[in-house]
């Protein structure tokens, strides 16, 4: 983490051990946040067809069926997103817990990973650069 980063309260640069200690922090309130989501999700799976409807099992009308379907479907893929999205905030806890002195450096090049992208994107594995380049060549391949 470059040293130019600074609290929110002060102007005075943030040490290392503070900076780990917020990413560790963000990086916990979005897994509690995915986590909460997930829950949600699983909530919505679990409700039967009469319980969602308050009817029987099965709908007076295929369009009922189909946009129940619908509905499942996309909260399943909302819910797969979520889940790879809880994967990668692991994964960087696990990286700041294992070797909390490379954390916020670049896993292609090992540059210091802009304080600004981590702040967005806590679980960032590449330097904006690395990250450009690897979306570049996807589009070109």
């Amino acid at each position: 983490m470059p040293s130019t980063a600074k609290t929110k309260k002060s102007s005075k640069p943030m040490t290392r051990q503070e900076t780990l200690a917020y990413f560790e922090s963000r990086l916990l309130e979005e897994r509690n946040r995915v986590v909460k989501e997930l829950g949600n999700y699983t909530d919505a799976f679990n409700l039967s067809a009469q319980d969602s409807s308050g009817e029987s099992a099965y709908s007076f009308h295929m369009a009922d069926q189909g946009t129940d379907a619908m509905e499942r479907e996309k909260a399943f893929l909302f819910a797969s997103q979520e889940g790879r999205f809880l994967w990668h905030i692991d994964q960087a806890l696990r990286r700041l817990y294992r070797d909390p002195e490379n954390f916020g450096k670049c896993h292609n090049c090992g540059k210091e990973i802009a304080f600004e992208r981590l702040d967005a994107l806590p679980h960032a594995r590449y330097c904006i650069e690395c990250k450009q380049r690897e979306e570049d060549a996807k589009k070109q391949g």
